[in-house]
């Protein structure tokens, strides 16, 4: 479940299945990495957006809800984000 070197986006999805919305197996897994594999450093100044550092290789990832038209902004996604994408869109010093 780990990221590999070759990730640089996941996509979750819903599923409506037997009449209930469900997560698919990329959404699940960015909770499990955010839960497990990645710290959060901070928030963007919206609320929507967390940045996150991959504990195993420090590659920086951005949370996000690519579906804004969505309840609840959609499923959720991981962005890899170069260190200098990182430090400029959130102001790291």
């Amino acid at each position: 479940m780990q990221l590999q070197k070759s990730e640089t986006h996941l996509s979750g999805q819903w599923i409506f299945e037997a009449g209930v919305m469900k997560e698919d197996e990329v959404a699940i897994r960015i909770k499990w990495l955010i839960n497990n594999s990645l710290k959060m450093i901070c928030n963007d100044s919206t609320g929507w957006k967390t940045l996150y550092q991959d504990l195993s290789d420090g590659r920086y990832w951005e949370h996000t809800y690519g579906q804004s038209e969505m309840h609840g902004g959609g499923p959720s996604e991981l962005i890899h984000l170069t260190d200098q994408e990182a430090q400029l869109k959130y102001r790291l010093v």
